[in-house]
This record gives structure tokens, C-alpha cells and sequence, in this order.
């Protein structure tokens, strides 16, 4: 297919653009080419997925861009990186380790983007409307966005995703189009089924490992009781699998019945799920039995929104944890910040609390002890951490994680 270029798109091959326009318009027509784009399209947003320093090749290619003048043509948002700007002391690094890693931050800065440091922009003021075409990098902002909100973008990996930011043009291809985002698997869930936090989690890992590609409609899925549940199924889905959409009957926004979600098209597959399947699902997230000794708990990835901290604090006041156990929360600095205007942490630090930011505790080194179980109520967190960083997981509920901190060992459904 012959790539369709714009008076626009052509004027940023030219020099006066300045180099770095032209390394990146390039870099996206190959890459629009490779994957059978027949155009490019306008973008309001990014979200850069490359601010995680994971080799000097990351950081050598942004240090170009940087070099060459360049900067972001839309409103663009930051990934998590290897460090805790906020705090810095928290993070345990070399100095050899930690100056590329708060060099590729920074330098990211230098391109124009904005300090949101985030995993879940759609928590920012940048958060997309409904309809907005944007180019997203990291997996559960990206199904967030096309799923609960309704924008549109595909998943993007390092690299392509900041060229968008550079031209403020996307291939128009894949989940862009509306014809891609019909439903092609049905997933029906018994009825029923409780709304808690962890059956959306399980409903995540099951349908993430069963649609690989295919955009999964489900039916029977409970009311949420706020985006936070859909957050914990979107990231559970796309850890698994390659979800970066799915349709809610009755939900999101796409979905308001079986047949819009579909299209008017038949169903590829039926796929039906029950309590046993979710109990299955949840259990292979958890490594060790209810009464192992617990060190830690790591809550928020994704990122913990302002709701999830309001229903996390009352319950650390109730529990009152006191064993000194440290209880980590990954979240945004807009909404650390927020909290700390209100003063709603004031006095939490007593429970063990730790407050993360600008990064999670699976990716980089925070943890003050690795040699015992950490337990935490994210599907993602549990599915990853054991390999990153090499820490036995107990998965459950906040409450429950909550409970355990309190006990010093894992319980799970005390009331």
C-alpha cells in the first residue's frame, strides 16, 4: 500500500523543519509503511512510554532529538521513570546507575513534555475526550483510553510514540479506525457475580490470555463501582494478553448493547466465564498460602487515583497497622500533590505509610527487603513483579493487603 502524505507531512521532511522533525518524520513513515497505513492522522495528545531507563540506546536517541531542537507538537505526557524525583532518597542506585536514568527524564523535558511521570495520564488534566485520536505508549493507558474513555489510539512502543509527539501525526491505521474497533470475541460472564475489585482483576488476566489480538466484548460484567475497577481490568488484560481495547456491555462507551459492541458482526468466539475460572485465575497471582510472614505491600500500579487513596486511608485509620510493615503506594505527583494540599496524608506515615512517585515499586529499587513475601492488590504488579525485581507475591483485595500489614502475615477475606 502506498503511504499518502499531507503538504504537511511533506514540509517536515525539509531542513527548515530542523533535524529533529526530519528524524522523526522519517522514522514514522517507515514505520507507517511497515505496517500497511494507507495515510497519516492529526493527534490532539502523546503519552511517552521511553522515560524508564532501560539502556544507553533510549537515552542516546532522545539526547538526538534534544540535540537537534526539537520539541513536541501536542500536549504530551510522561511515562514512569527509574526514578522518585520527589523522593530521592528512596530509590537505591549507584551513581553510575542513577545519573543516565535522571538524564533520560530530564531530557524529556527539554523536548516539551510535561512533568506527569505517570503510568495513568488519563488521571491528569491531560486526559483525553471521547472520539480524540492520540498516540499512547504503556499498556494500561492505552486500553484505558480507547476502552473507558473512548479515544483512539494503538499501542505504541518506545520510540514511535515521542516521533508522534515530535509531528503531531499518527499512522492512520488499526485501532484509529472504527472499523477495527468492532468486537470480535464474546466473553459471558455468569450472573450474579459481586462487583469487588478482584473480579475485575480476574475477568482481566482471563480474557487478556484467551483473545491474544482480537477486541473482547464482555456481557454480564457487574456495574463498577467507579473507572478504578475498569483501570484494574484494562492493566490485568493488557499484561496478559495484547488487549488494547475491550467493549463492556452496557459500560464503556462503545458497548451500549451486544450488537454495537460487534458492530452488527457475529461473534469469532463465545467464550463463557464463571466464579471458578475467576478463582483460578486469581490464584496463580499468588505464590505462598493465607499465614506466610509478610515484609511488605505495594499498592497503586497503575497509579492510585485520588478515589482509590480516599478508600485507602479510612481503612488504614480503622486497621492501624502497627508492626512496621511498610505499606508503598505508587502514585502520580498531581495527585500526591493534591493530597498533600488537603493534608489527608498528615499523620499516615505511623501505619507505614510510603508514598512512591514518578515511578513503581516493580520497576526499579525501592524495596527495603526482597527476601519475603510482599503482598498487593494489583493484578499487574503481581503478574510482573516476581520476574523484575524477584519477590514472592500474595495477591488479594485492599482491604485484605491492609489486614495482612496489621497481622505481620498474609490473611485473606476477614471481615
Amino acid at each position: 500500500m502506498t503511504l499518502e502524505l499531507s503538504a504537511l507531512d511533506k514540509s517536515m521532511l525539509g531542513s527548515e523543519q530542523g533535524p529533529s522533525v526530519v528524524a522523526a518524520m522519517k522514522i514514522l513513515i517507515a514505520f507507517s509503511k511497515a505496517i500497511g497505513a494507507g495515510s497519516l492522522l492529526d493527534i490532539s495528545g502523546a503519552h511517552i512510554d521511553g522515560c524508564l531507563y532501560h539502556g544507553k540506546a533510549g537515552l542516546d536517541f532522545v539526547e538526538r532529538l534534544v540535540e537537534g531542537g526539537g520539541r513536541v507538537r501536542v500536549p504530551t505526557t510522561l511515562n514512569v521513570g527509574s526514578f522518585d524525583l520527589i523522593h530521592p532518597g528512596m530509590v537505591k542506585m549507584t551513581v553510575a546507575e542513577e545519573v543516565p536514568a535522571r538524564r533520560l527524564m530530564k531530557a524529556h523535558l527539554e523536548l516539551g513534555c510535561q512533568a506527569t511521570f505517570t503510568c495513568a495520564p488519563y488521571q491528569t488534566r491531560f486526559r483525553p475526550e471521547f472520539g480524540q485520536q492520540i498516540a499512547w505508549g504503556e499498556s494500561n493507558a492505552i486500553v484505558f483510553a480507547n476502552s473507558v474513555i473512548g479515544a483512539r489510539t494503538n499501542r505504541y512502543g518506545d520510540f514511535i510514540d515521542l516521533c508522534c509527539a515530535m509531528t503531531g501525526r499518527a499512522p492512520a491505521w488499526g485501532l484509529h479506525l472504527s472499523e477495527n474497533r468492532r468486537g470480535r470475541i464474546l466473553f459471558e460472564l455468569d450472573a450474579g457475580s459481586e462487583p469487588s475489585d478482584s473480579l475485575f482483576v480476574g475477568v482481566g488476566l482471563i480474557i487478556g490470555q484467551a483473545c491474544g489480538d482480537r477486541v473482547p466484548v464482555i456481557a454480564g460484567l457487574p456495574k463498577p463501582r467507579d473507572e478504578d475497577q475498569l483501570k484494574a481490568l484494562g492493566a490485568a488484560a493488557a499484561t496478559t494478553g495484547a488487549v488494547a481495547l475491550f467493549h463492556a456491555v452496557g459500560i464503556t462507551p462503545e458497548a451500549g448493547t451486544v450488537d454495537e459492541a460487534f458492530q452488527g458482526t457475529v461473534p469469532e468466539e463465545i467464550v463463557h466465564i464463571n466464579r471458578a475460572d475467576i478463582d483460578h485465575a486469581l490464584s496463580r497471582l499468588s505464590m505462598v498460602p493465607d499465614g506466610a510472614p509478610l515484609r511488605a505491600v505495594s499498592l497503586g500500579t497503575p497509579h492510585f487515583s485520588h478515589d482509590e487513596w480516599m478508600r485507602l486511608l479510612p481503612l488504614l485509620r480503622a486497621v492501624a497497622p502497627d508492626r512496621g510493615i511498610p505499606i508503598y503506594v505508587n502514585t502520580g505527583r498531581a495527585t500526591l500533590s493534591r493530597l498533600r494540599e488537603e493534608g489527608s496524608l498528615d499523620g499516615m506515615e505511623a501505619f507505614g505509610l510510603i508514598p512512591v512517585a514518578d515511578t513503581c515499586t516493580y520497576v526499579t529499587s525501592i524495596l527495603e527487603r526482597l527476601d519475603g513475601v510482599v503482598m498487593t492488590n494489583s493484578g499487574k504488579w503481581a503478574h510482573y513483579a516476581p520476574g523484575n525485581i524477584g519477590v514472592t507475591v500474595a495477591f488479594a483485595d485492599m482491604k485484605d493487603c491492609i489486614q495482612s500489614a496489621a497481622a505481620g502475615h498474609v490473611v485473606r477475606g476477614v471481615s
